[in-house]
């Protein structure tokens, strides 16, 4: 009897292991989704349409092709990339600084930095660049030395303040505020104990700081900090309201004197998208280098019979 039933198990488990085969080798067909169809005839649709909105023969292709990279035009892209990384430069020194009085342990610096963070965020920055540039009417000289006696340094503010000036403190100045919050953003979201650990051992802030927190901070920051670098980049043509000339105020003075104006601002449009794509580029690897091990996307395996 006994072994009767272990042939009965056996021959019943051969037969389950049958089956599964069996279903495993049967073609699987994919039931009909009116939803795909109309999503895909949808898409079709909308890249006719814009293919055919770029053929249309008011943008003049062989106009953007002429100026695309002309003399002009380069200069203008190069006073915008030197007025962009200047910028960069100048915001992220300000920005650590202004992080710093804000994670401080005086009250005075912390407040002072959250004034300066409530200002930067308020104004509109075309306010910030028209108020720098015409500073020279509120103070003629700027000076230093101690107040109610002669300065020890002076000097004619219109000197100090032309345009090119006036465009790099005010985008300096504007991106200071932006990034001091993303550097006190990515500094609070490193745990707690770490903090408390680097204390126990006693290590120097810097070695803290470029050991412990700031490789861990950094994976953080690279998102919002690349996302100002762009908008920072478009916000260059924004001095185009002090005479500076960036590549938005080339191409202005150019279809001013030629009339083409949609082909030249398509030129400007061509420059910006080119360069930005370059700075997400960019981005895409600085988060793929500094978040290996990170990587929190489910890893899909199949799993064998």
């Amino acid at each position: 009897v006994i072994r009767m039933q272990m042939t009965m198990q056996a021959g019943s488990a051969s037969a389950t292991v049958l089956d599964h085969e069996q279903i495993a080798a049967m073609p699987v067909r994919r039931r009909f989704e009116i939803s795909r169809w109309v999503t895909a005839a949808a898409g079709i649709l909308l890249v006719l349409l814009l293919v055919d909105f770029l053929l249309s023969p008011g943008w003049n292709w062989h106009i953007v092709a002429q100026h695309l990279f002309a003399d002009k035009v380069l200069a203008g892209v190069g006073r915008t990339l030197g007025l962009t990384a200047l910028s960069l430069v100048g915001g992220c020194l300000l920005g650590l600084l202004v992080c710093a009085a804000r994670l401080s342990r005086y009250p005075l610096l912390r407040n002072l930095a959250l004034i300066y963070i409530w200002v930067i965020r308020a104004l509109p920055i075309m306010v910030v660049l028209l108020f720098i540039f015409f500073l020279a009417a509120l103070v003629p000289t700027l000076g230093f030395g101690i107040p109610g006696l002669p300065p020890l340094w002076e000097v004619e503010t219109k000197r100090v303040v032309t345009q090119f000036g006036s465009a790099l403190l005010g985008l300096s100045l504007y991106f200071g505020g932006k990034a001091a919050e993303i550097f006190r953003g990515g500094y609070l979201a490193v745990a707690s104990g770490q903090h408390e650990a680097v204390r126990a051992l006693g290590l120097t802030p810097w070695t803290a700081l470029t050991r412990v927190s700031g490789p861990q901070a950094i994976r953080v920051l690279i998102p919002p900090m690349a996302n100002e670098v762009v908008t920072m980049f478009k916000n260059t043509s924004i001095v185009t309201v002090i005479g500076y000339g960036e590549l938005l105020t080339t191409v202005q003075k150019v279809y001013s004197q030629t009339g083409e104006t949609i082909p030249m601002l398509t030129v400007a449009c061509v420059w910006y998208l080119a360069l930005t794509s370059v700075l997400m580029v960019g981005q895409i690897w600085l988060e793929r280098r500094l978040g290996r091990g990170f990587n929190r996307r489910p890893s899909i395996t199949p799993v064998k019979a």
